[in-house]
């Protein structure tokens, strides 16, 4: 399988890295290995260690990478755990933290309500029974945790309805498929709001999918371990796609602003221009920032 996905704010997130010569960088999310590549290709004798949990993910990217083995070093790894790279500081690290199109796209995998597949959910190609699925939170989790994270992780206004149906949903049989979970949420929505702009089950699954992950409690762990080998001078750029983890980001970098460690290369975060958006309509919902540590 090739890689499929876009990059989202490329250009700006590599101009944000200021990037150099013999330098060494980190892509924290590797995906589809748009960013990685661009860095490698602006660059001479740069090197790029790039992380991704998806084993797959490098396999994907070959195209993107061609002709830049010697400068690639790729870790199986969340990053999370990107104090586990074995170097001391880096010149330049970058995290696109959407959801790769690869991932999206692949089959049974469950990340798509589009398709009927297995409720799985987990970023790891190859889940062990110790990892967490959204099949065990559908079928296990009390009704109120269910609508807990699938409001606060998925903002979803109607959660205390769709946690009401999965639970009674489940005494009959085992919610298997993603389209059974679809089925269930869109008989405890109003039928005006399964006509809106989004799908009615697109909050849910974000939620389930964060949950699965442990996303944002990962992304505060992977800021602050990113931040602590940074290099003096050194950029980051971070680029989110929905309002919790953009918080998350902001405040990790206000706070560190406070504590006069770091300048805000761009005040306000930069969004795609309308024909990126236009060509991608994943990228509507971008949102980058970019800081130098001091």
């Amino acid at each position: 399988m090739i890689t499929v996905h876009k990059s989202v704010l490329l250009k700006e997130s590599i101009e944000g890295l200021n990037l150099m010569d013999n330098a060494l960088y980190i892509d924290a999310t590797f995906g589809g290995g748009g960013h990685t590549k661009a860095i490698l290709e602006s660059t001479k004798n740069t090197k790029v260690i790039a992380l991704d949990q998806d084993k797959g993910a490098l396999d994907r990217a070959q195209n993107n990478i061609k002709n830049f083995e010697d400068r690639l070093i790729f870790k199986n790894l969340n990053f999370r755990n990107i104090d586990k790279v074995s170097v001391k500081e880096v010149d330049g690290i970058l995290f696109d933290l959407g959801i790769s199109s690869d991932q999206l796209d692949v089959v049974d995998r469950g990340f798509s309500f589009l398709r009927d597949e297995k409720l799985l959910m987990t970023m790891k190609e190859n889940p062990t029974e110790e990892d967490l699925t959204a099949h065990e939170i559908v079928n296990t989790w009390e009704e109120s945790s269910l609508a807990d994270i699938i409001y606060g992780y998925g903002e979803e206004k109607y959660a205390r309805r769709i946690a009401r149906n999965i639970v009674e949903a489940r005494k009959l049989k085992p919610i298997e498929t993603t389209f059974d979970l679809v089925s269930i949420i869109k008989s405890a929505v109003p039928i005006s709001y399964q006509k809106g702009k989004i799908h009615p089950a697109t909050r849910t699954f974000q939620a389930l999918r964060i949950a699965t992950n442990d996303e944002l409690q990962a992304l505060s762990e992977g800021l602050d371990k990113a931040f602590g080998l940074l290099k003096s001078g050194g950029r980051m750029s971070v680029i989110t796609f929905h309002s919790l983890e953009d918080r998350i980001v902001k405040n990790f970098f206000r706070d560190k602003l406070k504590e006069n460690k770091l300048t805000l290369v761009n005040k306000k975060p930069i969004i795609p221009n309308d024909e990126e958006v236009k060509n991608n309509k994943r990228a509507r919902s971008a949102k980058l920032r970019v800081i130098q540590k001091l």
